[in-house]
């Protein structure tokens, strides 16, 4: 059954329509057909319970990390239930996660430390401030 029209199913993923479109040009979403009218003019693309599902699919592997490139794969994957693959994606993705995750806690550490060092004020320059400096000033 089709019955949304291009803003409405943006808006039910929370996406503009220019994202939707954006989709569409990279084979990531089918773009429906225009039916044509009386007078063979064709009218309003009408998108589905398919559609709605791809791009929510979209929006959750964008959240959870994947590329485009990736979500591609993992579209394809969908259809023919490689779990396997699917598996080794998320295991990959896992990873490259898990290392993000550490270089932020290990900037937010440094970052910490720069901080408690100027609320004490022991040194004559802010340390955040020096620490920001250009090398060749």
């Amino acid at each position: 059954m089709k019955h949304m029209t291009i803003s409405v199913l943006a808006q039910s993923c929370g996406v503009g329509v220019e994202t939707v479109r954006f989709y569409q040009r990279l084979g990531l979403l089918d773009t429906p057909e225009r039916p044509l009218g009386r007078t063979g003019e064709g009218k309003t693309r009408r998108y589905g319970g398919e559609h709605l599902r791809t791009l929510k699919f979209i929006r959750a592997a964008k959240t959870a990390g994947f590329t485009l490139d990736e979500i591609a794969k993992l579209i394809a994957l969908d259809e023919t239930n490689d779990r396997a693959q699917a598996h080794q994606m998320a295991t990959i993705r896992i990873q490259a996660l898990d290392a993000k995750i550490l270089e932020l806690r290990n900037a937010r550490r440094a970052l910490k430390k720069l901080a408690d060092s100027c609320i004490s004020g022991a040194e004559e320059r802010c340390p955040i401030l020096a620490s920001f400096e250009p090398m060749n000033r």
